[in-house]
């Protein structure tokens, strides 16, 4: 136990420092975001949106689960001060990093007066989407310079990448389409953010943490041997990848030619504010990453089911009541932030970030689970049955109900798989979630939606106020109901103050909520004693 909150405050002080990153970039992205919105008509922010599906369609295979490698290596390795096997390891991700980008820009750049006319029937995005064609090379050496700051988990650097591609791309965007670029200057400050970040990131790695790296490398690097090991441990992991960012990318193009520029604006406008979400789950799951990597499941299996539970349930703690919040304000969040133009954007965004609430039964914490075990089996045949799933789901609901059909089957097509996933890993090493819990905090994040929602209701004022107001309303609900019903007991507050004891200033700031849950829970179980 005591290992286990080691590993917890390790991994809170990570997920915070990812936490700080993700949010101050989400936020300065927000900003820009919402002013294009703002700036551009539904017509062109929906264009903006569908010139953007090749590239990131095409990305998917760039990867081959070469970053994963990197990060499980990286992680391993250097617990056990394997320094050469290290340096080869990075050598080898970067050299298939460059390589793989460099030929799928080029393959995108010479698809993209095909794709826009024979296949979206928008001959005016071909030059748009050529353009996107850079952010695959400039992307592939930022998520590799992340993979090796996330394996020596220095969360601290990958914020600093997100933050400068953020800052790039809230500075240049908005203010070409000011200057009247429209689509073309949103697309431009796009991928000079991908450019301006990876050059960034990859100088700051090979500084930082590969030059000290390099003096130490004494032996003749190995870089094919290395890189078919890594491979052999990634293919899994990219077929997964692969087939679930393919089932995504094929619903957007299947929805493309079936729907307006205005609808695919509002759907954009959903997509974007579910990104908020992201605060919680990008931290979370990249910081369970490497910590389940250094778990023995052979020598530490109590640990192994202590920490995958835990994980379950303190993650469930945060983002369950943040999604909830999300589907109970998401009118106000849209109407302040991009106005009233964006009529069905609401309603998209309630429905699409449903599927964060199965992290109560463990969605989030299985998958850096199995990866971190070295299980990327698991997750590719995961992958496959989302596939086989999902392909009918998505010819059956799309054509019929657009939009909301494809929100529909992304959820629906993941269940099977995740459930699947689920009861491999509690047969193979007895580890689940305490569905008790989930059940208790579910039960708090609704009581605190419903108390937000109807408030907001009958207040009938402006959007702005009615966010705020909902958002305080919520968070006091949250706070009073869920130590009342059991969702947070007195052993979790103690945990929860252990794991974020190291923030300094801003564990202070935590402790003021867990304080008065704390004394909540006292007097809620001294009552239960007395009874």
């Amino acid at each position: 136990m005591e290992k286990a909150l080691e590993m917890g405050k390790k991994s809170a002080t990570g997920s915070f420092q990812l936490l700080i990153g993700v949010a101050t970039s989400t936020i300065i992205m927000a900003v820009g975001t919402i002013i294009l919105a703002r700036l551009m008509t539904t017509d062109e922010y929906g264009l903006y949106g569908i010139a953007m599906i090749p590239s990131t369609m095409i990305s998917l295979f760039r990867d081959w689960g070469i970053n994963s490698a990197m990060t499980k290596y990286v992680a391993s390795f250097r617990v056990s001060h394997r320094d050469e096997e290290m340096h080869d390891v990075i050598v080898a991700g970067l050299i298939f990093e460059v390589a793989t980008g460099l030929v799928l820009s080029f393959l995108s750049l010479f698809l993209a007066g095909f794709i826009a006319s024979a296949i979206f029937n928008r001959p005016a995005s071909a030059a748009y989407i050529a353009i996107f064609s850079v952010s695959i090379i400039s992307g592939s050496l930022l998520t590799a310079s992340q993979s090796g700051f996330i394996g020596f988990e220095r969360m601290e650097l990958n914020s600093f990448t997100l933050i400068c591609q953020s800052m790039v791309k809230t500075a240049v965007g908005p203010v070409l389409v000011f200057l009247g670029y429209s689509v073309l200057g949103a697309v431009i400050g796009y991928n000079l953010s991908f450019v301006a970040a990876g050059i960034i990131g990859l100088a700051t790695f090979h500084f930082i943490l590969f030059k000290p790296l390099r003096r130490k490398a004494t032996r003749n690097s190995n870089i094919s041997k290395t890189l078919r090991t890594m491979l052999r441990y990634g293919v899994p992991l990219s077929i997964s990848s692969i087939l679930g960012g393919i089932l995504g990318q094929f619903f957007a193009f299947m929805i493309v030619p079936l729907t307006s520029n205005t609808m695919f604006g509002n759907y954009a406008t959903a997509l974007n504010f579910s990104v908020l979400l992201t605060f919680f789950t990008i931290p979370i799951s990249t910081v369970l990453f490497p910590a389940f990597a250094k778990l023995d499941p052979q020598k530490e299996h109590e640990l192994v089911k202590t920490v995958f539970a835990s994980s379950i349930k303190y993650t469930s703690i945060l983002l369950v009541p943040a999604t909830m919040a999300v589907m109970a304000l998401s009118g106000p969040m849209i109407g302040a932030l991009y106005g009233e133009k964006y009529v069905y954007g609401p309603f998209f965004l309630t429905i699409n970030v449903i599927g964060n609430l199965f992290a109560l039964a463990g969605s989030l914490s299985s998958g850096g689970f199995l990866y971190g075990l070295g299980e990327t089996k698991i997750p590719m045949k995961q992958s496959i049955l989302t596939v086989a799933v999902g392909l009918p789901l998505g010819f059956l609901l799309i054509p019929t109900i657009g939009i909301p059909g494809l929100i529909t089957a992304s959820i629906i097509a993941g269940l099977p798989s995740m459930f699947w996933g689920l009861n491999w890993i509690w047969k193979h090493y007895r580890a689940k979630a305490d569905f008790q819990s989930s059940a208790k905090i579910l039960a708090a994040s609704t009581i605190a939606a419903l108390t937000a929602y109807l408030s907001t209701v009958l207040l009938s004022t402006t959007n702005w106020i009615e966010l705020i107001i909902g958002l305080i309303i919520f968070l006091t609900a949250y706070v009073l109901s869920a130590p009342i019903i059991g969702a947070v007991s007195q052993t979790d507050i103690i945990t929860l103050r252990t794991m974020f004891s190291g923030l300094g200033f801003i564990s202070k700031l935590i402790n003021v909520p867990l304080t008065i849950a704390e004394r909540i829970a006292k007097s809620a179980s001294g009552s239960k004693k007395q009874s």
